[in-house]
């Protein structure tokens, strides 16, 4: 089996997926973080791509980071200054050449992950 990273965002106070949602990948090597990919969710809150393809698939350190301040403007939630969650970065390990698929289920002023499948 080889490895890849995918993703999956939802809005839970809309209760639809987070559309349109800058999503950046890094990988962490000690102190160093090197910006590998860019991409934008769909309309079904997904990336067209996979994040991590197999051909580009490493173990290590990886951190993934959610631009929901933009997200949350770009939909109208009511604004703050400063928003209470603006980037949100989740950094976590992939020890094994499987599917790795870590969601995000993002709200103005909460969000929760795990290691989905």
């Amino acid at each position: 089996m080889t490895g890849y990273l995918t993703t999956h965002v939802l809005d839970t106070a809309r209760g639809c997926p987070a559309a349109g949602l800058e999503i950046a990948l890094f990988r962490i090597e000690g102190e160093s973080r090197t910006l590998l990919k860019t991409l934008t969710t769909n309309d079904d809150g997904r990336t067209d791509e996979q994040i991590l393809p197999a051909d580009a698939f490493e173990i290590g350190e990886y951190e993934l980071v959610f631009h929901a301040g933009a997200y949350l403007d770009a939909t109208g939630t009511p604004p703050e200054s400063p928003r209470f969650l603006n980037v949100i970065p989740i950094r976590f390990g992939m020890s094994e050449a499987a599917h790795y698929h870590v969601p995000l289920l993002l709200s103005p002023f909460g969000y929760s992950t795990y290691r989905g499948s």
